[in-house]
């Protein structure tokens, strides 16, 4: 329980989902009346425990399905940029999700913004401190020659790509505009309500998505 209390999301649903397979292996005569019996050690079918197999099941799989794919590519992120703070950052936003959405849209953008900064202090490039998210991203696209206006090309991929470097340049716009009225880093009246669980959740999937293909193409770019 003490454990459960300081885990992070992630590393949480892992735990509970090894001791449920645990069970499973261990347990499945007593949940599953077509089991095969295994001796004098298998424990006999209760329906009682049957019915409460069923609805753990679904928990753990609900919460797998929400969490392992974000943070599988969350745990990449930490791993390509190699910085404690970085990853200790990451590690706060994916808990807050839940805890406090405010505070997880908040920390969204700045992964956006500490991402950008690195891109372009690693090529040598300098930034004004006073830029907005904006134009930090819009800088570090043009670096790595991912403007929109960079693809000439009129057939169908070319024309995919373009839209999708076009949307995807919009994020960091949006993260800043939601971020400023519904994020952590500036002070709320006492009738501030913070948007609902599935905002932060959209917030920071995003903002690992952003991230995550900024940095890969760096890294190739860097080769």
């Amino acid at each position: 329980m003490a454990f459960l209390e300081e885990a992070s999301e992630d590393d949480r649903v892992k735990l509970l989902s090894d001791l449920f397979e645990y069970y499973e292996m261990t347990y499945q005569t007593e949940y599953d009346k077509d089991a095969e019996d295994n001796g004098a050690f298998s424990p006999v079918f209760d329906s009682k425990y049957c019915n409460l197999y069923k609805k753990c099941k679904e928990i753990i799989n609900r919460e797998k399905n929400k969490t392992m794919p974000l943070v599988d590519a969350a745990n990449e992120v930490k791993q390509q940029f190699s910085s404690d703070y970085l990853s200790s950052q990451i590690d706060l936003m994916l808990d807050m999700q839940e805890k406090n959405p405010t505070e997880a849209i908040g920390k969204a953008k700045e992964l956006i913004e500490s991402c950008c900064k690195t891109i372009l202090e690693s090529s040598g490039i300098q930034y004004d401190k006073n830029w907005d998210l904006n134009k930090l991203s819009g800088q570090t696209m043009l670096q790595l020659g991912l403007m929109p206006d960079n693809i000439k090309g009129t057939n169908s991929v070319d024309i995919i790509a373009k839209a999708l470097l076009g949307n995807l340049q919009q994020v960091a716009l949006r993260m800043a505009e939601l971020r400023n009225p519904y994020g952590s880093g500036h002070g709320k009246s006492a009738s501030f309500k913070s948007l609902p669980v599935r905002y932060a959740r959209l917030a920071v999937g995003s903002s690992i998505t952003l991230v995550r293909f900024l940095w890969d193409t760096y890294s190739e770019k860097s080769k």
